[in-house]
């Protein structure tokens, strides 16, 4: 699907901040593919600020893989280098100019897919620095191809919220819930966050205050650097309200889970400076600390079977989080809500 291109007006003007005479380097390269090695290697450590100038002078050469960190970099709203206008003209050139990737056999697709996602963001709220105006509808598009064409696992979790609420799309809560417990299958902590959230309030689902502090507990574990904020604000408030009691049985179910539902997050630090910034301690309102909900040696280890996703329709679905003689199974969560109009 070709990205259609919006204000070419507003694009004309910030073109020429990509163009070649607008990279003036302290630092020359050998050839645009060393420049991208540098940069990537500079943005992997951290190191924003050697890394832009080497992704800069590769982008301008068409290096791909530059335009797409060059973008990361540049949409990072906790950096120092945050320009939603490059970012937005990076993301747009790359699903214009490779919409058509094999998901398959072309290596660069997935980030064609996240460019997608990225673009559907910006397409939610609009970007007042470029003109560019709010469009839910067009952002649903971006989502529906990022996730259907590119499986990116960002854009599924986008859409599952989207039908919890039927914002842009028809509600379907059942969908949302099978999708959410899919992604927190395979790892991805803003879905097993949000899930958990959903469990300890009961809200689409029955509650279960121990499954949701085992899952918010194993998130934070998960979590990339731009999503801990928010992830460590709902560990914070499931915590708190949680009781010794409660805090046992989530020992256990994540000793049982173990590194099943784990994925290794990415380490970088986003403020470029290449070393990660001491995290101050949370506390509860009483006074208490916050911590960690890790395996304990003094926990029996509950056995779990093999944990599978129905692949059958989402609308024909189990009873929500299974329950038996085992811990909680991660699988199909479609049914058991308590009341559809609980939001």
């Amino acid at each position: 699907m070709r990205i259609s291109r919006f204000s070419a007006a507003f694009a004309a003007t910030l073109i020429p901040l990509f163009a070649a005479g607008a990279f003036a380097q302290t630092v020359t390269f050998d050839s645009p593919r060393e420049a991208l090695k540098q940069g990537m290697s500079a943005y992997q450590g951290g190191y924003f600020e050697i890394a832009i100038p080497a992704l800069e002078f590769a982008a301008a050469k068409s290096e791909f893989m530059a335009e797409y960190y060059l973008a990361r970099i540049y949409s990072d709203n906790s950096g120092a280098h945050t320009n939603h206008a490059k970012a937005y003209l990076l993301f747009q050139q790359i699903a214009n100019e490779y919409a058509d990737a094999d998901p398959d056999d072309d290596p660069r697709a997935p980030y064609v897919g996240k460019s997608l996602t990225a673009l559907a963001g910006y397409m939610r709220r609009g970007l007042k620095e470029i003109g560019l105006k709010a469009n839910p509808q067009q952002a649903v598009i971006y989502l529906q191809n990022a996730s259907t064409t590119f499986a990116d696992e960002d854009a599924q979790f986008e859409l599952a919220k989207l039908k919890l609420s039927g914002d842009g799309v028809d509600e379907d809560a059942a969908t949302a819930r099978h999708w959410l417990a899919d992604l927190s299958e395979r790892g991805h902590a803003g879905a097993q966050a949000f899930l958990a959230d959903l469990l300890w309030r009961g809200k689409y689902l029955k509650a279960d205050k121990a499954t949701a502090l085992a899952l918010i507990a194993i998130a934070v574990e998960n979590a990339p650097v731009y999503d801990r904020l928010w992830i460590e604000d709902i560990y914070q408030n499931i915590y708190c309200g949680a009781g010794e009691g409660i805090r046992k049985q989530a020992t256990g179910i994540v000793a049982a889970w173990g590194n099943r539902f784990g994925r290794k997050p990415e380490t970088r630090d986003a403020s470029g400076i290449g070393l990660l910034a001491a995290e101050p301690q949370r506390s509860c309102q009483n006074g208490e600390a916050v911590t960690p909900i890790k395996e304990s040696r003094d926990e029996p280890v509950v056995a779990v079977p093999s944990v599978r996703v129905t692949p059958a329709s989402p609308a024909a679905t189990g009873s929500g989080f299974v329950y038996g003689t085992t811990a909680p199974q991660l699988r199909d969560v479609g049914a058991d809500v308590r009341d559809p109009n609980n939001r």
